[in-house]
């Protein structure tokens, strides 16, 4: 049984690679989701975004490619390749992409989480 999914096992890869950019869209593939954590990666369009939200657990992005504006508890975050924000639990965000951009969200939930 995988744990993790959607991606070849025991195979180095390039990560932003796994995933295309879709012209006026935002694109999403599940890595791994269960109660204890969930990893998404995501393509973003330049322009294109998620309104704000919140999340039971502390959310971890890092970002492949471009370039991303986080948003978190009304502080503004731009954040390039090779970067890492860490989006606390319950503290309202949202992303909006500065330009073209890919990035890995990892979300650990509390342990008394029930799903």
């Amino acid at each position: 049984m995988a744990y993790i999914k959607n991606i070849e096992h025991d195979t180095v890869l390039p990560l932003a690679g796994e995933i295309q950019v879709q012209k006026g869209q935002v694109v999403s593939k599940t890595m791994a989701q269960n109660k204890a954590v969930s990893i998404t990666l995501f393509a973003f369009s330049k322009d294109e975004e998620i309104s704000t939200h919140d999340s039971e657990g502390d959310a971890m992005v890092q970002v492949l490619e471009g370039v991303g504006r986080f948003t978190v508890g009304g502080r503004e975050h731009i954040c390039k390749a090779g970067d890492v924000l860490v989006m606390p639990a319950k503290v309202p965000h949202a992303v909006y992409a500065v330009e073209d951009f890919k990035w890995i969200l990892t979300v650990v939930f509390p342990a008394d989480r029930s799903v």
